[in-house]
């Protein structure tokens, strides 16, 4: 009986030690676990973060790639801008070319001055030169200063240097250019032209009442004049942009009418269904 109790408490005193060690290891497991758990959660935090930077970046350089090809096609339609501007002034000059060339062939050899002054009875006084000033008339002397008409190769130097001016996109200068040119030369062969030119301006700046102004003017001043179509057009166009929409109809309506078969009544004819389509024009 005493031995039996002896072999059990010798037993439960070697199983106590047994028992402490195990639960100390089983606390240490716990808190190593709960500070494993930790790691993880802060690595799982910190890896959302990285995630959410990296998604940031990615919109970021799409933004950026946006961006850049929005330049580009900004680029491409002002150089298709400039290219219509520069096949426009190339054409006009080789018009106005063959023109001066023609004047040039029947034109006699002395001055139309030279002319008058040579066929007027003595004592008389000069009789008046078209394009002159009044006061030439009045015998006054005609000098290239008061009269810049009567010198072609002037004019046409100026109107050159007035549309280079322009294919440059300088379009204050040429705004200014044009103006003197017109102001300077009143009734110069190419006066229609320069004031579609300075119309032109206004319109590619985007100072649409501006350019319905001087393309009126055309209208008025040079009613048939070859830039008669494209001016009325260019009306009908800023009139849109001005979202006078009865103005713009009306305009576009009297290209298409006017001058059926052209490039002008073309464009006016594609404008005025794309105004039905966005339902400026009741349909019908």
């Amino acid at each position: 009986m005493w031995a039996t109790r002896s072999a059990l408490l010798a037993a439960l005193l070697f199983a106590a030690p047994a028992w402490s060690v195990s639960k100390s290891e089983l606390e240490t497991q716990i808190r190593q676990l709960g500070d494993r758990v930790q790691q993880l959660e802060r690595k799982l935090d910190s890896r959302g973060l990285v995630e959410l930077f990296d998604q940031v970046n990615a919109l970021q350089k799409e933004v950026q790639q946006l961006r850049g090809e929005l330049e580009v096609q900004a680029h491409r339609m002002e150089s298709l801008k400039k290219r219509q501007r520069d096949l426009y002034a190339d054409i006009d000059r080789r018009l106005h070319r063959l023109e001066t060339a023609g004047v040039q062939a029947t034109a006699p050899s002395a001055s139309p001055a030279a002319g008058v002054a040579a066929t007027a009875p003595a004592g008389a006084p000069p009789a008046a030169v078209p394009g002159a000033p009044a006061a030439a008339a009045a015998g006054g002397t005609v000098t290239a200063a008061t009269a810049p008409a009567l010198n072609p190769a002037a004019e046409r130097r100026d109107y050159d240097k007035a549309l280079a001016i322009l294919n440059e996109l300088r379009y204050d200068e040429a705004a200014t250019a044009f103006r003197t040119f017109l102001k300077q030369y009143p009734g110069s062969r190419y006066a229609d032209n320069a004031q579609y030119w300075l119309g032109e301006v206004y319109y590619v700046t985007r100072d649409f009442k501006a350019a319905l102004q001087e393309f009126g003017k055309l209208l008025e001043t040079f009613p048939d004049s070859p830039k008669v179509p494209g001016a009325m057009l260019k009306m009908g166009y800023s009139y849109y942009e001005l979202k006078d929409w009865t103005s713009a109809r009306k305009m576009l309506e009297q290209v298409v009418k006017r001058f059926p078969g052209t490039s002008s009544a073309r464009l006016a004819g594609e404008r005025l269904e794309r105004m039905k389509q966005e339902g400026r024009i009741p349909a019908g």
